[in-house]
């Protein structure tokens, strides 16, 4: 069971890393281009990139995002060994 958490917690990684990166990116962006710098244009040109508003996406990317990591969350919880039965002595 946990070489099967362990091979889908890598596939997951992996189809998750580049969206995963942008959102971060693009939010950091955002805060940094719009709070400290003022630069408004550059500020919404990250925010329509960060919710993928720029390609149509920004009604499905955000649950892809979140269901990628809530994946990523249960395989990675589920391989530490939190919920497993301890042996008796």
């Amino acid at each position: 069971m946990n070489r099967m958490f362990r091979r889908y917690h890598r596939q997951i990684a992996i189809i998750l890393c580049l969206p995963l990166f942008l959102t971060v990116l693009t939010g950091m962006g955002f805060t940094i281009a719009h709070e400290w710098l003022h630069q408004d244009e550059l500020g919404e040109f990250l925010l329509g990139l960060h919710t993928l508003e720029i390609i149509h996406l920004e009604k499905i990317y955000p649950i892809l995002n979140g269901l990628g990591l809530l994946g990523l969350l249960i395989t990675g919880v589920s391989m530490t060994g939190l919920f497993r039965q301890r042996a008796s002595q």
